[in-house]
This record gives C-alpha cells, structure tokens and sequence, in this order.
C-alpha cells in the first residue's frame, strides 16, 4: 500500500474494556491495579496489536503472543501488576517519551537503532526474507523484478528496503519501483493470497506463523538481512531495564522462557537466551 496509517490507535482503556484482559492472568486490568496493594508497582507494556506470533489478538479475544506472556512472566516474578498498552506503531516513540508505556516489546529490532533506546539483552535472532507463493515462478530475489512486493510500514523489513546500504537496489527493481506498504502483515498476506501482490518482505518468524499450515507457501533461499529483537526503554530508565533483564534470567534459569516459547514453535528455533 502507498503509505497508509499502521490502524487506528487502540488506547489500553478500551482494549481492556473490550477483552478484559487480565493483569498477569487473572482479572482485568483496571480491576487489578485498584485491587493491587498500596504502592505496587504497574507495569505498562507497549506493544504492536498485530505482530504475531509476538503480539496479537488471539480467536477467543484475548491479547496473547510470546511477547505479551513473557512480559507477564516478568510481573509475575516481581509481584507487578500487567497493564497492556497497544499502540499505533508509528507513534511508538512518543508513547514511550510520554509516559503512557515502559517499553517497547513487541518483535522490536534492537539492530540500527542502538542508540536510540536503552536495550535489554536480545531474547531473539531474526532474519528478513521473502515470502513467495511456491507457484509463482520466483525463486531468487533477481525474480523480483518488476513484481509487486509488499512490506509493512515501519518495520526492519521496510528500513531495509530502503537503506542504500541494505537492500535499496532490490527495491528498485520492483514495479513501480516502490513496495506496496500494508499497515499490517496480516492484510499483505490476505493480498498475496488474493494474488493482488507477488510477495512479501518479512521477518522469517512472522512469516512462519503466517504460513503455518498453508503448503502452497515458502521463503526464498537469499536472505535480505538479520537482526535481533530486544525491549527498548527510555534512556534514562536503567534501574526498570536493569530488573527487566534480572527477570529474563531467571526465567531462562527456571525453564519459563523455554515453555512459553514452545507454545509458538514459529519462533521456537530463534531464541537467543541461555543458548
């Protein structure tokens, strides 16, 4: 799509509202934080509505995703309470500068932004590739040309088109020389099922789940980059990233990590923690 909006903003208050989300699992999160003892600490987590299998809207309703539970493993540890906060992606960064999130953590690339946030450890290794109806005649990224490729707004698959140090002189051979931007990966994947696009430049996990299930589906072999996924805070919030990381290692160290991350075996072979 010519650059469209990422979706309209859902605020946490309606989201809750809508799913009764509960803090940490248990019941809503207004309900929990009114509930909570004096002085607990709320732990607000930003993140992307539509990035599976990282964070997402699952069929019952439900905010789910390897992102979302392990955040919630987090508070769990600490005694925090869980407010969910879904944001337009593209506003990500005042969201974060403003106070309405603690972080960012939601299959978020730590890779050429290193600077710009204060980083937890990588929890997970990516790579972008393309993703190709295993009919369509493209086997390499030479293929490519003069085909319709669509990516979403600003991901790392979308940087990288257009990083004259990354994949910029493949973006120009496409048609129009331009990929078709899609708010979400979700509509791009309904549109290369559609036919209307030829394929899609996506982060291999994302692809995964996308494809799970659907054989008529593949990557190609070329890679167009890597990077890795970490939770970006603000610069100045180093004790929180601090107690965040502290938090991560104990849930390698008691298995959490591994049995949440095999309940999403997309991303299952990608994890980067204690490995």
């Amino acid at each position: 799509m010519s650059n469209l909006n990422r979706r309209q903003f859902l605020s946490a208050s309606m989201l809750v509202a809508s799913f009764g989300l509960a803090a940490c699992g248990s019941s809503s999160s207004d309900d929990a934080t009114s509930d909570a003892p004096e002085g607990t600490f709320t732990f607000k987590h930003g993140f992307d509505l539509d990035y599976p299998p990282y964070s997402y809207r699952t069929d019952d309703g439900e905010i789910g995703g390897f992102d979302v539970e392990m955040a919630q493993a987090v508070c769990e540890y600490y005694g925090w309470q869980y407010e969910p906060v879904p944001f337009n992606w593209d506003a990500k960064d005042g969201e974060l500068n403003s106070g309405s999130c603690d972080c960012i953590w939601s299959g978020f690339t730590m890779n050429g932004r290193e600077d710009d946030y204060l980083w937890s450890k990588p929890y997970s290794d990516n790579t972008q590739m393309i993703m190709v109806k295993k009919d369509s005649g493209i086997v390499t990224l030479a293929d490519l040309a003069g085909k319709k490729v669509g990516v979403q707004t600003a991901t790392s698959a979308y940087d990288l088109l257009y990083d004259e140090e990354g994949q910029a002189a493949l973006r120009e051979t496409f048609d129009g020389g331009e990929p078709v931007v899609f708010e979400t990966y979700t509509i791009a994947f309904n549109d290369l099922q559609a036919g209307a696009i030829d394929a899609i430049a996506i982060d291999v996990t994302s692809g995964n789940f996308l494809m799970s299930g659907k054989d008529e589906y593949t990557f190609l072999d070329e890679a167009l980059g890597s990077e890795q996924y970490a939770i970006g805070f603000r610069k100045d919030d180093t004790e929180l990233c601090d107690q965040v990381n502290a938090a991560l290692d104990a849930l390698v160290a008691d298995g959490t990590y591994d049995a949440i991350g095999q309940k999403y075996p997309d991303i299952y072979d990608y994890l980067c923690l204690g490995k």
